[in-house]
């Protein structure tokens, strides 16, 4: 079994995987950990192959049972105790591996009302970020490709930490096209954009009920408790109160900056 420690977030995970080519991914999209960094660990995950067919679809069954949560898709499975101290992956590829770390994550962050993993990009602005959310298809890589150089934090699911106080994003590692910066930091949130490719660039402020509600099916969540999503919607409405949310249509440059800065 091989060990690879990593942090996310202000988490520590131990994940331990049966094959070097798991090993290769998580050292490729993750920060690797020193035995001196390495306290004890939030969640340990071990990650096993050979598990089920190639991708078809984005559909996840849960279920709760015996103190046990579990995650269901064509290409791997997720077995997790109710305490989110120890999980076991089962997964086809590595395809299946980055949704089912994503998965997991995201219901890892929920339980413990941390924050959310926002189906966005993200790129830093004089040391605060704005952060750009939408379905596939909504222009989340494109975004993030012409707000270079801006140091980008994601370009596909963003981590956000949010307390009544403050709402603060992380470098992901669950990217799509961008290499993780690995980042040991992380900045304020200063604005949140909906995207909407258009023929010119404007921005319109969202009243926050709108915001809420427009939020909600960007969050990656697979629900097994009603619990579970009562803690979402307490975290979204902490974040729409502090942070202003608009409509972003913009052309395919960088000038939509210019509304932004």
């Amino acid at each position: 079994m091989l060990n690879f420690p990593t942090k996310i977030g202000d988490f520590i995970f131990e994940i331990q995987c049966t094959t070097n080519v798991f090993k290769e991914f998580l050292c490729t999209h993750f920060i690797t950990l020193t035995k001196a960094q390495v306290q004890k660990p939030d969640i340990t995950i071990v990650i096993k192959n050979n598990y089920g067919v190639p991708f078809v679809n984005y559909d996840v069954s849960t279920k709760s049972v015996d103190c046990k949560i579990f995650y269901k898709r064509a290409d791997y499975l997720i077995e997790v105790n109710n305490l989110f101290q120890h999980a076991v992956i089962s997964v086809h590829n590595e395809l299946a591996l980055k949704h089912a770390l994503m998965n997991l994550f995201s219901a890892f962050l929920v339980h413990h009302n941390w924050g959310l993993l926002i189906h966005s990009s993200c790129a830093v602005e004089l040391r605060v970020a704005h952060l750009f959310a939408g379905q596939s298809g909504a222009g989340k890589s494109t975004i993030a490709r012409l707000s270079e150089p801006r140091k980008l934090l994601s370009d596909e699911a963003s981590i956000i930490k949010i307390t009544e106080d403050a709402v603060i994003v992380y470098d992901s590692p669950f990217r799509s096209e961008l290499k993780p910066l690995h980042l040991q930091y992380a900045y304020p949130l200063k604005s949140i954009q909906f995207l909407n490719q258009a023929l010119q660039n404007e921005r319109v402020l969202i009243n926050k009920a709108d915001s809420l509600i427009q939020l909600i099916d960007k969050v990656f969540y697979w629900p097994y408790h009603s619990e579970e999503t009562a803690r979402i919607i307490q975290l979204l409405n902490l974040l729409v109160k502090q942070v202003p949310i608009y409509k972003l249509h913009f052309e395919k440059n960088n000038r939509f900056w210019e509304l932004i800065s």
